[in-house]
């Protein structure tokens, strides 16, 4: 265990290329509006299945 989590380290400081901070601030960006834009849209599709659902129960009440 203990020499898994020293390669690990290693692996970490050696080989992986990490991002600059513009591009991480960018990249940040990015993944927040993607997340607005998801939520709207599982919002959106929500509201339709409700919709139609509450149109059933009407349906079938009268």
């Amino acid at each position: 265990m203990v020499n898994y989590i020293t390669e690990s380290y290693k692996e970490l400081k050696n080989h992986v290329t990490w991002p600059t901070w513009v591009e991480a601030q960018k990249l940040t960006v990015i993944v927040a509006v993607f997340s607005v834009l998801l939520a709207l849209a599982i919002w959106g599709v929500d509201t339709v299945f409700r919709w139609v659902v509450d149109q059933y129960f009407i349906w079938i009440k009268s």
